[in-house]
This record gives structure tokens, C-alpha cells and sequence, in this order.
């Protein structure tokens, strides 16, 4: 028998019983569309997240107070002999390689300005954070260089709270309440958006020193470390280390490199993948089930036709080449059937709900259709290897 000969017998048994064929397909195919949409809305929420943190690059080091506790969680001020101050953050600047250092208070507070009050997040920063974090001032300037300890009382405007609390003005030159601190505005910065869930544009940057003044705080929440494009990270966290512990006298403090975080992140998240992955996994496993039961039952109905056949000169190894072909091509079927429902899906979800990352690699795609194939290949076998060992004798006499 040819190939032709071949192709004309499988395609002619999977006709012959449609229903089983469509319903062993459909197993496979909800598997694959299941596998396909879970991992594309995985894939794509690995991918956001981690353009969410790259944004502000790559080269960046934060140094927390507390060192983390093997819970993996920091004691912050409860857990240090030393808070981590202004003088720290200054002390920083001198390691070579360094190229901005950001002191780092945050908290909420009402902001007032011409009757019009709202309450938004206060970021107490250094003069380098436009910088190191890779924002732009869209009018007017970033806070200016002064003295960090006697920092003059200037605020910088997010995009949103200048729209609500100045519409339709210039705001520059402004003066306007935070808390109980009169400040002048200076600048305003250009669209942010949301990073994870923070809204950059609904806050407002003033002097770290005056942070602290205002929530009452005797130390620093962080300090960002800004080093140079291709020097060797860990030898920056060396310096640094070495620099806090002679302030500080031991390592009461934490330091996280931007680089850590997204390992740890993409990590987590292609765990994530992987088991979304898994239950769209047990459809196919159900599928399986339908292909071996199918093939099972043809092989009881086509008992007689395999004894012809073998009576006819089709080898052992033909019969077995036949089954397995047919359950690998029901398979396949089944697998493209579930990748164009998967795939029709995630565009849906997305159109839908723009905000919803989803991504599905051509990787995944390619993966589904042979993990469908594989599966058909592998319920097929023991039906195919029962239908290769019947004696053609023996066989012809079952009807």
C-alpha cells in the first residue's frame, strides 16, 4: 500500500463514524483552547508587568532600613539601630560609578489651592529623581539642588493634580498647601500614567527633608541608587554595603538590585504561566481518554476488515502505522480546531478589555499542535498494537 492508499483508509474510518471523530476532537480541542488562552493571559501579564518595572530601567539599587528577615520580609524601623537618613543618601554620591542618589518619603496628605482641596500621595524626593527614574518636566523645572537638609519649600506638580487643582492655567509660580506647609509650585510633570496599580500623575514631588518634616518621619523610607550604564552591579552593591555598614557600624539595612526584583518577578510569573498552563492541561487529558476510547471501539468494529487486510498482505507494522496515524490525525485536527477558538478568544478578551495583557507566542502555538499530535499518538497505541496482534484467521471469522 501507498501513502495514498494509507491517507484514502484513515480518512475513510474517521467519515465512516463522525460523531465519535467530532466528539474526540472537540476533547482536544477544548484542551488546546484552554492551554491557549490561560498561557497567552500569563504570557501577557509577565510581559506588562515586567515592561511596567524596566521603565525605569535596569540600573538601579534601592537600600531599605531593616535587614530582611529569613520570612523575607524587612523589620524597616522596628529592625534597625540606625534609620537610614538624608546623610546616608549624601554619603552615597561619593562611590564611584554612582550617578544619582534618590532620598525616598512617601505618604498622603491634603492639598489645598484656591478652595480647591484633595487629598493625594506626597513623594519627599532628592533633586535627581526626574533622572534616575527617567521622567520628564513638561513646564517649569525638577527641584532644584539645594542644601538637602534645608531644602527650599518648592513642589512639583503630577500631571492630574495640576489639571484639577489649576485648570486650565499656568500653575508656575502658584502657591498652595500640602498639609501644613505652604510651598510654590515649580514644575509640572508630563503623563506617567499607572505603574502596577500606582497613579504617578495624581501626586506631587517636594524636598525629601520637607517629607519628613510633614509625616512627622526620623528617617528615610529608601534610597534609590542610580549607577552608571555597564559597571558591574554586584561590585556597586559591595560599595555600597561597605560604605553603610562604617556609618552604621553593622548591616541594618536591605539592598535589592532592580535586576533581583525582575528575576524574582519573571520567576514567579512563568510559574504563573506554567500553572494556568496545567489546568488547561486536564482538558487535554480528557481528550486523551476520548481518543483511546474511540480507538478502543474501532477496533471492536473493524475486527473482520483488519483480518482482510492482513489476509491481503498488509503487514503487522502496517495495521499498527494505521491507527496510530488515525488517532494522531484526529488529534491534529482537534489541536488546530481548539488553537483558532483559543487564539479567537484572547483577541476577543483583549478587544474587550484593552487593560488585560495577553500575548500568545508563536512558540506556544507551535508547542499546542505537537503536544496535541503527541497525545493523539500516544492513546492510539495500545488500540494499534491489540489491532497489529489479531490473527487474520481468527479476525475474518468475527463476523
Amino acid at each position: 500500500m501507498d501513502i495514498i492508499d494509507h491517507i484514502r483508509f484513515i480518512t475513510t474510518s474517521i467519515r465512516a463514524k463522525r460523531l465519535h471523530s467530532f466528539l474526540t476532537g472537540l476533547g482536544i480541542a477544548v484542551g488546546i483552547a484552554a492551554v491557549i488562552l490561560l498561557t497567552s493571559m500569563g504570557e501577557g501579564l509577565q510581559r506588562y508587568v515586567l515592561a511596567e518595572f524596566t521603565q525605569f530601567g535596569t540600573n538601579l539599587i534601592a537600600v531599605t532600613p531593616g535587614k530582611v528577615t529569613t520570612m523575607g520580609t524587612s523589620l524597616g524601623v522596628l529592625g534597625s539601630e540606625r534609620l537610614l537618613t538624608l546623610e546616608d543618601s549624601e554619603a552615597l554620591r561619593r562611590i564611584p560609578g554612582v550617578e544619582a542618589v534618590v532620598p525616598v518619603v512617601q505618604g498622603n496628605a491634603e492639598v489645598k489651592a484656591e478652595g480647591r482641596t484633595r487629598r493625594i500621595t506626597v513623594y519627599g524626593v532628592g533633586p535627581e529623581m526626574d533622572r534616575a527614574f527617567q521622567m520628564r518636566v513638561q513646564s517649569g523645572r525638577f527641584l532644584p539642588p539645594d542644601d538637602p537638609r534645608t531644602a527650599r519649600p518648592f513642589v512639583v506638580l503630577g500631571h492630574k493634580v495640576r489639571q484639577e487643582l489649576f485648570p486650565g492655567r499656568n500653575p508656575l509660580g502658584e502657591r498652595l498647601q500640602i498639609g501644613n506647609q505652604p510651598a510654590r509650585v515649580i514644575g509640572v510633570m508630563e503623563s506617567k500614567g499607572q505603574v502596577l496599580g500606582f497613579d504617578l500623575d495624581d501626586t506631587v514631588y517636594i524636598p525629601a527633608v520637607r517629607a519628613l518634616d510633614l509625616f512627622n518621619r526620623e528617617g528615610l523610607m529608601e534610597i534609590d541608587v542610580l549607577y552608571r550604564e555597564g559597571s558591574d552591579p554586584e561590585e556597586m552593591v559591595a560599595s555600597i554595603r561597605r560604605l553603610l555598614v562604617q556609618r552604621h557600624g553593622q548591616e541594618d539595612f536591605t539592598i535589592i538590585t532592580q535586576q533581583q526584583m525582575l528575576d524574582v518577578l519573571g520567576s514567579v510569573l512563568g510559574m504563573l504561566t506554567v500553572a494556568v498552563g496545567a489546568l488547561g492541561g486536564i482538558s487535554l487529558l480528557v481528550g486523551s481518554v476520548g481518543i483511546f476510547t474511540v480507538m478502543t471501539i474501532a477496533l471492536r468494529e473493524r475486527i473482520n476488515e483488519i483480518g482482510l487486510l492482513r489476509a491481503l498482505g498488509a503487514r503487522r507494522s502496517q495495521i499498527l502505522l494505521f491507527f496510530l496515524l488515525e488517532g494522531t490525525l484526529l488529534a491534529a485536527l482537534g489541536g488546530a480546531a481548539g488553537l483558532a477558538i483559543g487564539l479567537c478568544c484572547a483577541l476577543i478578551i483583549h478587544t474587550l478589555v484593552p487593560l488585560l495583557p495577553v500575548h500568545t507566542p508563536w512558540t506556544f502555538v507551535v508547542l499546542a499542535e505537537l503536544l496535541a499530535m503527541g497525545i493523539g499518538m500516544l492513546a492510539s497505541i495500545l488500540p494499534a498494537l491489540q489491532a497489529a496482534r489479531l490473527d487474520p484467521l481468527e479476525a475474518l471469522r468475527s463476523e
